[in-house]
């Protein structure tokens, strides 16, 4: 139909409502994450655990709650888009193993294993033209 073929037209105007979408909802899962402080910074860290890192697990918590916030702002701003991306694509990874190894299943994981297709493929297709790295 001609309808579906002329909105690739619209190709910056569907990665503008992407990105908003993402990193809103991204901001929103990190945001408590950042806030929570040290002691919940290492229980989210300790997820690194299932990578066999064991060390420093505040740190890498507070790494994942930084990258879900900033990220996420970045990500809505087309700014610092791919480096963004990839860095939200590595923190499902995490997420998505973290999910496996408590005995979750593939449904527990999926939401993390899914936005890891997401980000991994924005880090290939770029912010659009309507972001701040275009600018």
């Amino acid at each position: 139909m001609a309808i579906w073929n002329s909105l690739g037209k619209y190709r910056d105007t569907g990665l503008l409502i992407l990105r908003i979408g993402l990193g809103v909802m991204m901001i929103m899962h990190g945001l408590p994450k950042l806030q929570g402080g040290p002691e919940l910074w290492a229980g989210v860290g300790k997820a690194m655990g299932n990578m066999g890192i064991n060390f420093i697990p505040t740190f890498w918590g507070f790494m994942a709650a930084a990258t879900e916030t900033i990220g996420g702002l970045f990500l809505l701003l087309g700014l610092f888009f791919r480096p963004s991306a990839l860095l939200l694509a590595f923190t499902m990874v995490v997420a998505g193993l973290m999910h496996l190894s408590k005995g979750d299943g593939i449904s527990g994981a999926s939401h993390a294993i899914e936005l890891f297709f997401v980000f991994l493929g924005l880090v290939f297709i770029g912010p659009g033209k309507h972001s701040v790295d275009k600018k």
